[in-house]
C-alpha cells in the first residue's frame, strides 16, 4: 500500500472518520477566505492573487470536479469506462488465478453489477487510517490499492489505485458486498461518500469474492444517460477472449434490449481458444490468404507475463486489436510496434532465404495493411498514456513482443511453404501497388499543367459519348491497317499493339510501368486500374480483343485477358470485354464464298454447303493483316454479320487458381498442369 496519508479524507456524519493531516485541515479553512481576497482587490490593493486563492480539493472531490482527467470526459463513452474499471479488477483476480468466473448484470433500474469469486476486497481495519476498514480506504481514497509492489498481483490492469474509487465518486449509488472467510460484509456509498458503516451480514458458506453494484450519477453524465446493453455485452465478451481461463456470465433485463441489438438476455462467455477464437469470430467467412491464422502464446519472459497473438491476412483494410493486462489499447503503443517489427523482419528474411528479390521492397505498412491482428500482453508495471490507458508507453514492451513473436513466426512460415509463399506474394503485391501509386503521384505532379495525350497509334472514333462505341485491340501494325480501313469511323476505334504484351501475372510493378504497350492500353481506355478503376470513365462501351485465329493469336488473347482480369476486373464483371472470332479459312466455289472459324467448321461447311464437280478453293489466312479490309469488315467487324464472345467469370475461385497455375510465377505449376491434361490433347488439332 502506498503512502496516502496526505491525500485521504472522509466526511461521514454517521460516525467519526479518520482525521486528515493538519496541513490539509489548515488549507481547507483557507479556502473559505477567498472572498476576502476578492474584496481587497476591489479596494485597489495589490492582493489579486494570494494564499486565499489556493483551493485544496479533498477526498474524491477532484474526480467529481474534473472527471475528464480520470475517465476521459462525461460523454457516453466515458460513462461506459466505469464498467471497464470495475471488470478490470475482477479480471486481475482471474488472471492471478484467484477467480474462475465473473458475473455481469444490467437490471431494469439501470444498475450495473459485477461479481467475481475471487479473494474479496480486504475488510480488516487499516492501520494507517485510525482502523478504518481497508474496503473503505480503497473505495474513498485515490491511489489506494494492492497493485503497487507486485506482491498481490504479478500483472494487473489496475495500476494507480484510482479505478474503483473513481467509479464510486461518479456514482450516485454504489453498494459493495464482500464475502471473505465465510463472512459477508456490505457498505453503501453515494457520490464517493460512505452512507453507512461496514455492516457484517452473517455467515455464507457457498460464496466468496466481491460484488459491485452501482448507478452512474446523473449530475455528471446527464439525466438521460443510460448504459448501452450492446456495448456492455461486447466489452464483457472481449474480456473472456483475452483470458481463456475465465468464464463470464452475462445477464440483462429484457426490457433494455432493443429490437436491433445483437444482445442475448443471458449468455456465458468462455473461450479456451483465446484470441484465435476471437479472430475467427471477427473475420467470419471473409476470404483469408492462408488457410490457418498465425496464432500462438509465449510463456513468461523476464518477469513479465505471457504474450498471446492471432493474425490473419484477408482482402480488406487491416486492423490491430491490442490489449495490455486485459485492458484495450485502441491507440496502440510500443507492444504494437514490436508486433509490426517481428512480422516485417520475419517475412523479409523468408523472402531472402527463398532468393525472392521482390521481397526487398516490403515495408511494415505493406505487411499490416491487410492484416487482422489480435494481441494480448501481460507486463509488470506497464506505463500508459493517460488514466484511460488507451496507449501503451512501456519502452521495454517492444523488445518483449518482438522476441516473443519472431521465432514462432519463422517456424510457422517454414512449416507451411505453400501457405508462406501465398502470404509473401500477397504482401509483395501490396508493396508493388504502393510503389505504383507513388509513381503515379509523381507523374501526376509532372503532368498537372498539361493534358495527357492519347496513344499515337490509336485511331479513335468520332463519337464522344461512350454508349455503343467499341475499341478493337489488334496485334501489329499490319492488322491495324486493315482494321482501320474496315471500321466504322463513327463508333469503332482501333488500337494496334506490337507483338505479345507483358504477362502481368508474373511481372513486377516496375516492369508493368515500363511497358509501353500496357501504358498505351491503359491510357486509351481512360478508366484507371485496380482500386482507381472507374467504370464511368471507360471511354468505350465494348473492348474487343481481335487476334489471329491461330496459336499465337490465342496466346496474345490470353495475355490480354489476364491483364484485364488482374488490373481491371470490374471491366469484365460489368460486361465490357469481348473476343472477336475472325475466320481461319476462306472457302470458294464458283461465285459462292464462305468463311470457316477453324478446321472443324471448315469440314462442316464442306459437307453441308459445297458439292458438285466444280473446283473448291480453300485459302488459309496467315493473319488479320493479310485479309482485305472488306473481308475483315464482313466477317469480324460488322455488327450485323459478326460473332462476338463475351468474357465472363462464372467461378471466381477456379478462375483465380487457373490464372495462378498457367500465368503465374510458378513454372512447376504449369508443368504439373501439362502432365495432368496432356492425355486430353488431340495431336491432330495441335497448331505447332
Amino acid at each position: 500500500m502506498s503512502n496516502v496519508d496526505d491525500l485521504f479524507s472522509v466526511e461521514n456524519n454517521a460516525r467519526p472518520a479518520a482525521s486528515p493531516p493538519a496541513s490539509v485541515s489548515a488549507s481547507k479553512k483557507a479556502v473559505t477566505s477567498k472572498s476576502a481576497g476578492k474584496q481587497a482587490a476591489a479596494t485597489g490593493k495589490d492582493t489579486d492573487y494570494n494564499a486565499s486563492d489556493i483551493e485544496v480539493l479533498e477526498g474524491l472531490e477532484p474526480v467529481r470536479r474534473r472527471p475528464g482527467m480520470y475517465i476521459g470526459g462525461t460523454d457516453h463513452k466515458a460513462m461506459h469506462h466505469l464498467f471497464a474499471e470495475v471488470i478490470d479488477n475482477s479480471m486481475d483476480e482471474a488472471v492471478a488465478g484467484h477467480a474462475s468466473w465473473i458475473e455481469v448484470d444490467l437490471d431494469e433500474e439501470g444498475y450495473l453489477s459485477v461479481i467475481d469469486n475471487g479473494r474479496g476486497i480486504p475488510v480488516d481495519p487499516h492501520p494507517k487510517f485510525n482502523n478504518v476498514s481497508a474496503l473503505e480506504v480503497i473505495m474513498t481514497t485515490l491511489h489506494a490499492g494492492g497493485k503497487f509492489d507486485g506482491d498481490a498481483y504479478e500483472t494487473s490492469g489496475g495500476l494507480h489505485g484510482v479505478g474503483i474509487s473513481v467509479v464510486n465518486a461518479l456514482s450516485d449509488d454504489l453498494i459493495v458486498e464482500v464475502a471473505r472467510n465465510r463472512q459477508l460484509f456490505s457498505q453503501r456509498y453515494s457520490k464517493g461518500l460512505p452512507q453507512s458503516g461496514l455492516e457484517a451480514l452473517g455467515e455464507v458458506h457457498n460464496r466468496r469474492g466481491t460484488k459491485i453494484r452501482f448507478h452512474p450519477d446523473p449530475e455528471i453524465f446527464g439525466k438521460n444517460a443510460k448504459f448501452n446493453p450492446a456495448r456492455l455485452y461486447k466489452m464483457a465478451r472481449s474480456k473472456a477472449y483475452l483470458f481463456g481461463g475465465v468464464e463470464i456470465r452475462w445477464s440483462c433485463a429484457p426490457s433494455l434490449i432493443g429490437e436491433n441489438d445483437d444482445v442475448e438476455e443471458k449468455a456465458v462467455f468462455h473461450f479456451p481458444g483465446g484470441l484465435r477464437d476471437y479472430l475467427e469470430a471477427s473475420l467470419g467467412k471473409q476470404y483469408q490468404v492462408t488457410k490457418e491464422p498465425f496464432a500462438g502464446k509465449s510463456a513468461k519472459s523476464s518477469g513479465h507475463g505471457a504474450v498471446e497473438w492471432a493474425i490473419s491476412w484477408y482482402g480488406d483494410d487491416g486492423f490491430v486489436n491490442s490489449y495490455c493486462n486485459t485492458v484495450p489499447t485502441p491507440e496502440g503503443g510500443t507492444h504494437e510496434a514490436g508486433l509490426r517489427i517481428a512480422l516485417t523482419r520475419g517475412l523479409k528474411s523468408y523472402a531472402e532465404m527463398l532468393g525472392n528479390k521482390r521481397g526487398s521492397v516490403i515495408t511494415t505498412d505493406d505487411v499490416m495493411t491487410s492484416a487482422a491482428a489480435m494481441m494480448s500482453v501481460f507486463i509488470r508495471e506497464p506505463e500508459f498514456v493517460g488514466q484511460t490507458k488507451d496507449k501503451l508507453a512501456t519502452v521495454e514492451a517492444q523488445r518483449i513482443i518482438e522476441n516473443a513473436i519472431r521465432d514462432p513466426f519463422d517456424h510457422w512460415l517454414a512449416a507451411s511453404p505453400q501457405e508462406a509463399s501465398k502470404l509473401l506474394d500477397w504482401v509483395v503485391d501490396r508493396a508493388e501497388e504502393r510503389l505504383r501509386r507513388r509513381k503515379e503521384k509523381e507523374v501526376n505532379r509532372k503532368t498537372a499543367s498539361r493534358k495527357l495525350r492519347l496513344p499515337g497509334k490509336l485511331a479513335d472514333c468520332s463519337q464522344t459519348a461512350a454508349g455503343d462505341t467499341e475499341i478493337f485491340i489488334v496485334e501489329g501494325d499490319s492488322a491495324g491497317g486493315s482494321a482501320k480501313q474496315a471500321r466504322n469511323r463513327k463508333n469503332q476505334a482501333i488500337l494496334p499493339l506490337r507483338g505479345k504484351i507483358l504477362n502481368v501475372a508474373s511481372a513486377s510493378r516496375d516492369k508493368m510501368t515500363q511497358s509501353q504497350q500496357i501504358s498505351d492500353l491503359i491510357q486509351a481506355l481512360g478508366s484507371g486500374t485496380r482500386s482507381k478503376y472507374r467504370d464511368d470513365d471507360l471511354r468505350y462501351d465494348r473492348v474487343i480483343i481481335m487476334t489471329d485465329a491461330d496459336v499465337d493469336g490465342a496466346h496474345i488473347a490470353s495475355l490480354l485477358i489476364t491483364f484485364f482480369y488482374q488490373e481491371m476486373p470490374e471491366l469484365i464483371s460489368n460486361g465490357h470485354l469481348y473476343l472477336a472470332i475472325p475466320p481461319l479459312y476462306r472457302i470458294s466455289q464458283g461465285g459462292k464464298t464462305l468463311y470457316a472459324r477453324d478446321d472443324a467448321h471448315k469440314d462442316e461447311l464442306l459437307k453441308s454447303d459445297f458439292g458438285g464437280n466444280k473446283k473448291i478453293d480453300i485459302g488459309r489466312f496467315k493473319g488479320l493483316g493479310e485479309m482485305m479490309p472488306k473481308q475483315l469488315k464482313e466477317t469480324t467487324m460488322d455488327p450485323a454479320k459478326r460473332s462476338l464472345l463475351r468474357v465472363q467469370i462464372t467461378e471466381p475461385d477456379e478462375t483465380r487458381l487457373s490464372v495462378d497455375q498457367l500465368m503465374g510465377t510458378k513454372p512447376e505449376a504449369r508443368f504439373r498442369f501439362i502432365q495432368e491434361n496432356a492425355q486430353f490433347a488431340d495431336s491432330n488439332q495441335l497448331d505447332v
